[in-house]
């Protein structure tokens, strides 16, 4: 197993856990949890109870360090779960560009509320987005799926955030979803994946091809919804988050943000911060019966 650098782990207790979970269809998932940071943001300690689930893009994996930087942000809002999609970095498997990845992410969600969290915020990136969206529709509040050792836990979130996800299928309007798209269907392709971007992709087409975002996306409320796009992203241009909103109706907000590139990469610490502090409003608020139409936008 590769060792992880994580920087103001200042004592043994405080120390990240790295841990290989297993899915529902027996894919082990490299993944790391890390308590809430020492430093935070405007005054507040994070909370004891909040739990961040990082679902990074395609090609990407926990140890990125643009993922890691990801974790560091919301650290101080809360504890972060950080993993490795089936087929990427350290984990088994071959990706699926988002079907079988919501197995992935719900044995995520189910190891942060066996570790005792009890309210979760699942923020996806690209192809994590779209996953997020997915297993929120699939997973609603009072689902109780996925196993950890034992113990039946919830896999359910009590957040969405959604950054520079696709909100349909087969895309291929820009040139770079027509080069992914050359990747993941080509054997040549799938070779570059494998061998020049540490990304195993499957060679099977989707059957069935599974619900899109926009057609998930009503089946999540009235779970907090967050949407944030860049008006400059170079994948999916600004109808995608638009059709996503449109479809979220009054539970979702959506952030389109003025100069914003595309996915983990373009999401500087300062929106990282504004996301942080939103779903953890969200969270607290919520448990409430707060809805996200309630909360203002940072």
């Amino acid at each position: 197993m590769r060792s992880l650098s994580f920087p103001n782990s200042e004592t043994a207790s405080r120390a990240p856990v790295r841990r290989f979970l297993r899915t529902l269809d027996g894919v082990p998932i490299d993944s790391v949890y890390e308590p809430a940071a020492l430093v935070y943001d405007a005054g507040r300690p994070p909370s004891r109870d909040l739990v961040f689930v990082v679902a990074h893009g395609f090609t990407g994996d926990l140890e990125r360090p643009h993922v890691r930087r990801v974790a560091r942000v919301l650290a101080r809002y809360g504890a972060v779960v950080t993993f490795s999609f089936r087929g990427h970095g350290g984990s088994g498997g071959r990706s699926t560009l988002g079907d079988r990845e919501v197995l992935d992410l719900a044995a995520a969600v189910a190891w942060a509320r066996e570790l005792g969290h009890t309210r979760v915020a699942t923020v996806g990136f690209s192809m994590g987005g779209s996953v997020v969206l997915r297993h929120a529709a699939l997973h609603g509040p009072a689902a109780h799926e996925g196993r950890t050792g034992a113990h039946v836990v919830a896999a359910h979130t009590d957040v969405v955030v959604s950054v520079s996800a696709p909100a349909r299928w087969y895309y291929r309007g820009t040139a770079p979803m027509r080069r992914l798209h050359w990747l993941v269907t080509r054997p040549l392709g799938r070779a570059v994946g494998r061998y020049g971007l540490r990304t195993r992709i499957h060679h099977r087409e989707w059957d069935p091809v599974p619900s899109s975002p926009v057609e998930s996306v009503p089946l999540i409320a009235p779970t907090p919804l967050l949407i944030v796009h860049g008006d400059r992203d170079g994948y999916f241009p600004v109808d995608h988050p638009r059709m996503l909103a449109a479809a979220a109706g009054d539970h979702g907000e959506l952030w389109l943000e003025p100069g914003m590139g595309h996915a983990e990469h373009a999401a500087d610490d300062g929106l990282l911060r504004r996301i942080g502090a939103w779903a953890a409003a969200a969270a607290a608020e919520g448990s409430g019966g707060i809805h996200t139409r309630d909360l203002p936008i940072a």
